[in-house]
């Protein structure tokens, strides 16, 4: 099912007598609808921005009666940061999100302090993060972000055998390139506020900007 979210301004409600897992960039679902298949006690959230692979996802839990996967299309680190309740996922899944190879836009990656702290703030204490990247560069990012972060710990990754491989990873295996994974686990840590997300300068919106459309494009 697909969750629309009428104000962003307003938290999502869960059920928090279920459990909660979530993938971020679920794609068309295939990792997340066979999990929600395989554990009917637990609630499953997959969070996706492009339109098309919404909809896929959505047309597998219809066809497939999984009545315990949903879907939201939203960006992740607002998602975390706003729309989930606190200490209550058990497990974020986070598999070959776009590493940003270009050094200068290195900011648009997903993990850094920000992130951290807000999944840091969503887990339930001893929850995991399982991430997992065909870029060796930026998995070493990452891990290096989580050896200076005490609130985490790392822990031995999932095993993730064939039918559950995401498409992504589906589509690197085939083509022969190595795959890195890790995982890390919430610790007890100080339980401050998050603070509120601001837009940096070159993010704002500017007046007098148009995109020229071409005829053909009319």
């Amino acid at each position: 099912m697909i969750i629309k979210v009428t104000d962003p301004c307003r938290p999502l409600e869960f059920d928090l007598a279920r459990p909660l897992e979530i993938e971020v960039g679920c794609g068309k679902g295939k990792f997340l609808t066979a999990r929600a298949q395989a554990h009917p006690e637990c609630d499953f959230l997959g969070i996706e921005r492009m339109l098309e692979r919404v909809r896929l996802f959505d047309g597998k839990c219809r066809r497939g009666k999984i009545p315990n996967a949903h879907v939201l299309r939203l960006e992740a680190l607002y998602t975390f940061h706003y729309l989930l309740p606190a200490h209550h996922a058990r497990t974020v899944y986070v598999f070959f999100p776009d590493p940003w190879p270009k050094k200068k836009h290195h900011s648009h990656r997903l993990f850094g302090p920000l992130f951290r702290t807000a999944l840091w703030k969503r887990l339930e204490i001893g929850g995991k993060l399982e991430f997992a990247t065909d870029h060796k560069e930026y998995f070493d990012e990452v891990c290096a972000g989580f050896a200076t972060d005490g609130r985490f710990e790392r822990v031995e990754a999932m095993p993730r055998p064939p039918e559950v491989w995401t498409e992504f990873e589906t589509m690197f295996r085939e083509q022969g390139l190595p795959i890195h994974s890790a995982a890390w686990r919430s610790l007890p840590a100080e339980d401050l506020p998050l603070e509120p997300l601001t837009v940096p300068p070159e993010a704002e919106p500017r007046e007098g900007i148009a995109r020229r459309v071409s005829l053909k494009d009319r």
